[in-house]
């Protein structure tokens, strides 16, 4: 099984469609809830034939778009996300999380819906 990551939407929307062209996968699984990757997740299921799962966060509904091309779908819920947080700072190195990833700011994901439509 191969396993890739892609950071930020375009490598996301670019990596699914080169990879999908390279037969590199069986499924895609596309953790987002941002819209933009809606046409990557089209084109990958209609014209490569490819079983793509789709993994939100938070509570709310996962967008319309997305949906649209998933075969699947999954939530994360709030304290799941919480949960697999890196300690802060990781051991060992000076790295630290962002002031934006505080406990009580993860607390947007259980308001919001997170819908990218």
């Amino acid at each position: 099984m191969r396993t890739c990551i892609y950071v930020d939407g375009f490598n996301l929307y670019y990596g699914a469609l080169k990879d999908g062209w390279l037969d590199a996968y069986d499924c895609a699984i596309v953790a987002t809830n941002d819209s933009d990757i809606a046409e990557a997740m089209r084109i990958v299921r209609q014209h490569h034939g490819k079983r793509v799962g789709l993994v939100t966060p938070g509570t709310g509904r996962p967008s319309r778009q997305l949906m649209a091309h998933a075969h699947f779908s999954r939530h994360v819920r709030p304290n799941a996300l919480r949960r697999s947080q890196l300690p802060d700072p990781i051991p060992g190195t000076k790295i630290r999380k962002p002031a934006r990833w505080s406990p009580h700011a993860n607390d947007e994901y259980a308001g919001s819906s997170g819908r990218g439509d």
